[in-house]
């Protein structure tokens, strides 16, 4: 190999590694915004969490929530729970409830209000881990009495289904996704408010389903995922330049 193809070989590998070092750099330290905006999050989500409940929106301020400013708020309303099919939608375990850690499904009713408009509310968790109707539908029933109750609850937006959630089974009722907008377009619920409605309590008497308090706990890997990608970074460096190193070495011993 003559002089010119080996200082073309070395710019290229050290192209190579100065490009690999650079995307490295950069997942650290994207992982440490990430964090930020974590600490961020967490910090604005135990402050709804542990406010005192106000007044439902009225319906005509539906529109001007969003999740970055409302999702979490707590809020206290009077609804009756309509005489409509409800739904399940299936967890594997909930991030910001502690006592439903395990499989089950979520009960999912639409509710109406005293003064009009339809709220859907997540009345509770059911540890179903096959999904039978025949629990949910008891449970239910017993809740659609036809007379108003008392709700104190959590402000929640759809969520967004990813590449592997199955897709719902109208037929059995039966959804992988909190998403109440598609639920009550299948079910025929009619117009809906654009959150649906975490439910803190009131607890049926036999507790099915179960409603309850949100609590944060969030993962935060991020500074180990920041760490991490930094040390390969630094890796590489020292890689090439070792390979360098003996790379001259044997140049001058030749």
């Amino acid at each position: 190999m003559n002089e010119t193809s080996s200082k073309r070989g070395v710019a290229g590998f050290m192209l190579f590694t100065l490009l690999l070092t650079a995307a490295f750099v950069a997942l650290g330290i994207w992982q440490l915004q990430r964090r930020t905006a974590k600490h961020e999050l967490i910090a604005a989500l135990t402050e709804r969490l542990a406010a005192a409940p106000v007044a439902l929106p009225p319906p005509a301020q539906w529109t001007a929530l969003t999740p970055a400013r409302d999702e979490f708020r707590r809020v206290s309303f009077t609804a009756t729970y309509a005489a409509a099919p409800d739904a399940m939608v299936y967890s594997s375990g909930s991030a910001v409830r502690k006592d439903a850690s395990g499989p089950g499904t979520w009960a999912f009713l639409p509710a109406q209000l005293p003064g009009g408009g339809i709220v859907v509310i997540d009345a509770g968790f059911v540890e179903n881990t096959m999904q039978e109707r025949s629990v949910e539908d008891r449970a239910v029933k017993k809740l659609v009495t036809g007379a108003p109750v008392a709700l104190t609850g959590y402000l929640r937006f759809p969520e967004e289904p990813g590449w592997l959630t199955p897709a719902g089974n109208r037929d059995k009722r039966l959804w992988f996704v909190r998403d109440h907008l598609a639920i009550a377009s299948a079910l025929h619920w009619g117009a809906v408010a654009p959150f649906y409605v975490d439910l803190e309590q009131p607890v049926p008497e036999n507790g099915i389903p179960r409603p309850g308090p949100l609590d944060v706990h969030l993962k935060d890997d991020h500074l180990q995922y920041a760490i991490t990608w930094f040390a390969l970074a630094g890796a590489v460096l020292i890689a090439f330049a070792v390979w360098l190193r003996g790379r001259r070495h044997t140049g001058t011993s030749s």
